[in-house]
């Protein structure tokens, strides 16, 4: 396995679970105690954790989230799928309001054959993206930026949203669990999220599958708080029935 890779999955683990073990990490990926200190040396460099007695948790502060570095290629099939079926729901004409990261930027680029869009949001990535798209309405809402994930947060976006509604919200989420509903690692941008939600007429979580069945740190908003919650078709008939008609698949598609 590719430090690269082994990395992301143990970001992905400090996210979902706040904390991970030297040890059974070396277990579970078949390698060295020596090279997962190495690799949790690396990410204590990179502020994406902090070193503890035999193990490391995310920075203080509640700020770790995996970077678009990590997230951006993966399960990229899926996340088309996802951005393709909530661009379906839109109608032209509409105001969509687009969460950070990297499915959301998968909806973004489903919206660019939609006309007279007006498009609200936190994510620097999504906002080039859609400021290169003719025929859009782009605002975005300030604050402060945390640079690794190029999104914007704080009371001033919190603000901002609240001098908008919009007919649609999709947001992104870091784990999605029946009883705790939709959580967030990164504590910050939990009241950017709250103040999406309100903001919009429908509010719809785009999350891949690997999302379900995990708890994060913060809770966003209960099942009962949002309209849908788009994802891949590899989500398990099992998972899927416990969610009810909350949970609607997107179909496979070809694009990448």
């Amino acid at each position: 396995m590719l430090a690269s890779t082994r990395r992301r999955e143990i970001m992905h683990r400090l996210v979902t679970d706040g904390y991970v073990e030297a040890k059974a990490l070396a277990d579970e990926l078949g390698v060295d105690a020596s090279t997962i200190r190495r690799d949790l040396d690396a990410l204590e460099r990179e502020g994406q954790a902090q070193r503890t007695h035999g193990g490391a948790r995310p920075t203080p502060g509640g700020t770790a989230k995996l970077p678009y570095t990590m997230k951006e290629g993966e399960r990229l099939t899926e996340k088309a799928a996802i951005g393709q079926a909530a661009a379906d729901r839109v109608r032209d004409g509409q105001t969509v309001i687009l969460d950070s990261g990297s499915t959301t930027y998968e909806v973004a680029r489903a919206l660019r054959n939609h006309t007279g869009l007006t498009v609200i949001t936190n994510d620097l990535r999504i906002a080039k993206y859609i400021a290169e798209t003719p025929g859009m309405r782009l605002l975005v809402t300030g604050g402060e930026l945390l640079g690794s994930v190029f999104t914007l947060v704080g009371e001033r976006a919190i603000a901002f949203l609240s001098d908008y509604t919009a007919d649609w919200a999709f947001l992104g989420a870091d784990a999605i669990d029946i009883e705790a509903g939709v959580t967030n690692m990164n504590t910050l941008e939990v009241p950017l999220k709250r103040a999406m939600i309100t903001a919009a007429g429908h509010a719809v979580v785009v999350a891949d599958s690997s999302k379900f069945g995990r708890r994060a740190l913060a809770k966003v908003a209960g099942l009962d708080e949002i309209t849908n919650i788009l994802t891949d078709s590899d989500l398990t008939p099992t998972d899927s029935q416990q969610f009810g008609d909350v949970v609607i698949q997107a179909p496979p598609t070809t694009e990448g």
